[in-house]
């Protein structure tokens, strides 16, 4: 005689709702963070005024990187290709480039650029697995990445603000920024698949 499946009971769906929001809820800083840099990359204030369907974009976007914001603190172990489950496990690389993509598309203001930047470097450092995560190295200084950070961070935000554009010299800085990044680009990959020793 076989029995059928119990229904789950009000206790196993308070546990499960209760699980769901411990989830939200986890890592306050870095959805904080992470939710910040996303809308101000939308530039608020012009959304304000906005349409309706800008406005609720935004609202999307808050959202998303709420729950995009946590850092990943897992080995870097690769259990499917598939394009879903990549940019799941890699949203903590995703969540800021989407949001300097947009902030490049919106223009916004001077001093809402510099939060941007100072919102991005806060946002890094703390999601950051090597230097905050249970994978970090025993011996690793905590203090080179975040110094490394801000410079990389005022230098790249002074280039941004040079007021080259309208001259004939806007090529020569676009092109060494293409540059340095394909450069870097190609170091990253290159540490990467080399062998550790």
């Amino acid at each position: 005689m076989t029995t059928a499946p119990a229904r789950p009971g009000p206790r196993q769906a308070h546990s499960r709702a209760a699980l769901l929001i411990g989830r939200l809820t986890s890592r306050l800083t870095d959805r904080l963070l992470g939710t910040a840099l996303a809308v101000a990359a939308c530039d608020p204030p012009a959304a304000l005024h906005a349409p309706l369907l800008v406005r609720m974009l935004v609202l999307g976007a808050a959202t998303t990187a709420w729950w995009a914001a946590p850092m990943v603190d897992a080995r870097p172990v690769s259990t499917s290709m598939r394009l879903r489950t990549v940019a799941a496990r890699r949203r903590t690389t995703v969540l800021p480039a989407a949001a300097i993509a947009v902030a490049a598309a919106t223009g916004p203001p001077v001093w809402l650029v510099v939060c941007i930047a100072a919102l991005l470097l806060a946002y890094l450092l703390v999601t950051d697995a090597w230097t905050a995560g249970v994978t970090t190295p025993p011996d690793c200084p905590r203090a080179t990445p975040a110094l490394a950070a801000a410079a990389a961070t005022a230098v790249v935000l002074l280039a941004a603000q040079a007021p080259v554009a309208g001259t004939s010299w806007a090529r020569l800085p676009a092109s060494l920024a293409i540059a340095a990044t394909t450069v870097c680009l190609v170091l990253a990959l290159r540490t990467r698949r080399s062998p550790p020793g």
